[in-house]
């Protein structure tokens, strides 16, 4: 997640487009497709955040920051 909030502050270069984009090629059966902006979201949906926009809560960034701290706090035992 810290990567991915440096990623949303550049924007439009190619790294950007990684980011938000379909994978490619062929799945397991019973595998869905996940971009990496997907699995974000299903974090924010663990820490009751659904109804924000990850790209502009990266902006700023102590808000961001906070929230990937509590992320990691959330999947330490």
């Amino acid at each position: 997640m810290r990567w991915a909030g440096d990623v949303a502050r550049i924007g439009g270069r190619g790294v950007y487009s990684v980011l938000l984009k379909k994978p490619e090629g062929k799945r397991p059966l019973r595998m869905p497709r996940r971009r990496l902006e997907d699995n974000i979201k299903m974090d924010f949906q663990v820490m009751k955040c659904e109804g924000m926009d990850w790209i502009d809560v990266a902006q700023d960034r102590d808000r961001w920051r906070a929230l990937v701290n509590a992320a990691v706090n959330l999947r330490v035992p």
